[in-house]
């Protein structure tokens, strides 16, 4: 059965950083992207980046040039480095994968993410 197990969350004050990381086990499909996504109080859950297997990264507006997602493929380990963290930044993450040839992905139970001074 798919395990991904996540860590790395926490309370930081803003201007700080976090690494968030998930590793992915039991999968029988080859996996083709691993990426974060965040629930923020009161919103839409919403993509934060995307890492495939090729390498080729992708980001949403709000986090670009202060997230960086990477992956381990021989660990099967996403990792999310979070740098100058803001309030808006504080949402529960949730780790996801995707395979080759299936529409269906899985995804982690999240991790908390707090940003407040």
């Amino acid at each position: 059965q798919v395990q991904l197990v996540e860590s790395g969350g926490g309370l930081v004050q803003p201007g700080g950083s976090l690494r968030l990381s998930c590793a992915v086990s039991g999968s029988i499909f080859s996996i083709y992207a691993m990426g974060w996504y965040r629930r923020a109080p009161g919103k839409q859950r919403e993509l934060v980046a995307v890492v495939t297997s090729g390498g080729s990264t992708n980001y949403a507006d709000s986090v670009k040039g202060r997230f960086t997602i990477s992956r381990d493929n021989a660990k099967n380990t996403v990792y999310l480095q979070m740098n100058n963290l803001k309030p808006e930044d504080t949402a529960v993450y949730y780790c996801n994968v995707n395979y080759y040839g299936l529409t269906q992905s899985d995804w982690g139970q999240g991790t908390q993410v707090t940003v407040s001074s």
